[in-house]
């Protein structure tokens, strides 16, 4: 495994208990229940992948766990072995308190088999209601039909689950102990580029690592990069980066030798943030062993705007490139890096990014357009999934390359992750973009801004997380497509605000009642100027996610049926889902409070 950051990913222990009654009962259940426990470390292995692209690894109990003493060894077991996430299983009645998971920061999950022959059933009531009493939530998994004592396989509704539980705690155990990186400060009075160091540590086990921007000028006048690299980084960046429109008046352009010098600048900025993130070996070589370390950093954040901006290049470039999976060094994975360190957005991009594995768009979102706003500007009548209105979601330039739709899958446009990834797409997403010099009213220092067009048709969720004073983190998620526009209608309306930033036209999937009752009421009701936008509807999975975080969502689309949380959510009122979330959150406290 080759993960960027320090330590060995987390790996998923499988718990099999079993009753625990020798000289009859025991002994006829011994095969049944290991069985059922390799059985759910293949399904696992099988389906999930690190963010390296390598399969998710099990570990497996040594013995069935009948007691307290087996319960103690295997814990030891999984302390050894770097397990992360804990899925408990049996087809059979055990001793609930006995034969618990009892660590307060791994996830949990027991999966009771549904067979007539022996109460499995019973058993995962009794020890959910273990957990519940003892403030250790875990998800309950049963499922709905009736199986054979025999029966291997494992039904699609329990595979669901199994997925979504080991999802959500493999991006919990994979933040824990890694950092954020705070390049710079307070952007523009941006509140999600104020810091919360509290939150990184109480609710998502993180530090928060802060640099100067300065550091950024050290790098470059001394040096200290790979200077290999950036020679071909920079023959790379002239090569695929096709420099577009200069939009700025003839008498403020730069000359051509000064933009020349700007891409040896933002190149330079790529290699360096990278470094900061993650380290780089090759400078300790160089004497710079301290610079060569890094900051563990899983996610970070550029200030930019406007220290930095009104002097030197902006930070659109090292961003697009940094959170896209290609760069002169191939297809590799994606970074998280956010535009303006909005840390909130950041940590956004981080969930998404963890569950899904693929790179993620940084958005501001800019502007509802209504049927009727359209009509108005353009003539057109927008139809299909647009036919509510849509929202123009557009940033400095900062977005994945991969959100330019050039990659498919089954024939549509797509997101994937990076191993999945061909040369040819690849190269369709930088042919699809083009670079133009930085509008000079808003960047001063110049520098490039990647320009693209999202190809419509893509699955896209929407989410913000947000803090709120008394209340702390909630989440805000909206599932929805990108859309395609006439070219003309499209540069109708881009051209009403700056044309040189990627576009996404969005279109969240609406219900119509409450904050999703239309498009505007969604526009209307998000919590602030970004959001980290992922391919696919992932909405169960990110609530899953923060249920673990105990993060309520303030607001989603997501159908009830797909929506998985810990059993003892329904206890706080099960009538009341979105209320009983609240209080669930508010009772058990940040995860690592």
């Amino acid at each position: 495994m080759t993960t960027p950051w320090i330590g060995t990913p987390p790996r998923i222990g499988i718990r099999p208990v079993i009753d625990g009654r020798e000289r009859g009962v025991r002994e006829s259940l011994e095969e049944q229940v290991m069985a059922m426990a390799k059985n759910a470390a293949a399904f696992l292995s099988e389906n999930l992948r690190y963010p390296d692209g390598t399969p998710v690894q099990c570990v497996v109990a040594d013995s069935n766990i009948g007691g307290v003493a087996e319960a103690a060894a295997c814990a030891a077991k999984f302390a050894r072995e770097g397990v992360g996430v804990s899925l408990t299983v049996t087809p059979c009645w055990c001793y609930g308190s006995e034969t618990m998971d009892m660590d307060p920061l791994m996830p949990k999950a027991v999966w009771g088999f549904n067979g007539t022959e022996r109460p499995g059933a019973v058993y995962l009531a009794a020890v959910l209601a273990a957990h519940n009493q003892k403030g250790l939530p875990a998800f309950g998994i049963y499922g709905r039909e009736v199986q054979d004592a025999g029966d291997a396989t494992i039904p699609d509704d329990v595979r669901e689950k199994l997925l979504r539980f080991a999802k959500a705690g493999l991006a919990v155990a994979t933040m824990r102990g890694k950092s954020y990186l705070s390049i710079g400060g307070v952007s523009m009075g941006i509140a999600g580029s104020i810091v919360d160091q509290p939150f990184f540590e109480q609710y998502l086990g993180m530090r928060v690592e802060c640099v100067d921007m300065s550091e950024v000028t050290r790098r470059i006048e001394e040096e200290i990069y790979d200077k290999d690299e950036y020679a071909r980084a920079l023959a790379w960046t002239k090569e695929h980066c096709k420099e577009g429109k200069d939009y700025n008046p003839k008498d403020r352009q730069k000359s051509a030798a000064a933009k020349a010098k700007d891409w040896e600048t933002v190149v330079k900025m790529t290699l360096i943030i990278r470094d900061l993130m993650i380290g780089n070996p090759k400078l300790a070589g160089r004497g710079y062993g301290e610079e060569a370390l890094g900051h563990n950093a899983i996610a970070g954040g550029f200030q930019g705007q406007r220290a930095w901006t009104d002097h030197f290049p902006n930070g659109d470039f090292p961003e697009a490139i940094l959170t896209s999976s290609f760069d002169w060094n191939g297809i590799r994975m994606p970074y998280v890096v956010a535009t303006e360190n909005d840390s909130l957005n950041g940590v956004g991009m981080l969930f998404n990014y963890l569950l899904t594995n693929t790179a993620q768009i940084f958005a501001d979102v800019r502007t509802f357009w209504s049927p009727e706003a359209v009509k108005r500007a353009t003539g057109h009548t927008l139809e299909g999934a647009a036919a509510g209105g849509i929202i123009h979601l557009i940033n400095s330039g900062a977005a994945t390359l991969d959100g330019t739709g050039e990659q498919s899958r089954d024939g549509k446009p797509a997101m994937k992750p990076f191993w999945e990834i061909t040369e040819d797409e690849a190269k369709k997403c930088l042919a699809a973009t083009t670079w133009p010099t930085a509008m000079l009213e808003y960047f001063r220092g110049g520098g490039y801004s990647s320009c693209f067009l999202s190809r419509g048709g893509m699955p896209l969720t929407m989410m913000r997380l947000s803090l709120v004073k008394g209340l702390g983190p909630v989440i805000q998620i909206a599932e929805g497509h990108s859309v395609d526009l006439p070219p003309k209608v499209h540069e109708a309306l881009n051209e009403r605000t700056n044309p040189t930033w990627p576009t996404t036209w969005f279109a969240p999937n609406v219900t119509g009642s409450g904050p999703f009752r239309d498009v505007y009421t969604v526009m209307n009701n998000w919590s602030a100027n970004h959001g980290a936008i992922s391919y696919g509807h992932i909405g169960a999975d990110l609530i899953a996610l923060a249920s673990l975080l105990r993060i309520p969502i303030a607001m989603h689309n997501v159908p009830e049926e797909r929506i998985f949380r810990p059993s003892t959510w329904s206890l706080f009122g099960a009538n009341e889902p979105q209320a009983a979330d609240y209080r669930a959150c508010a009772n058990f406290g940040p995860l690592y409070g």
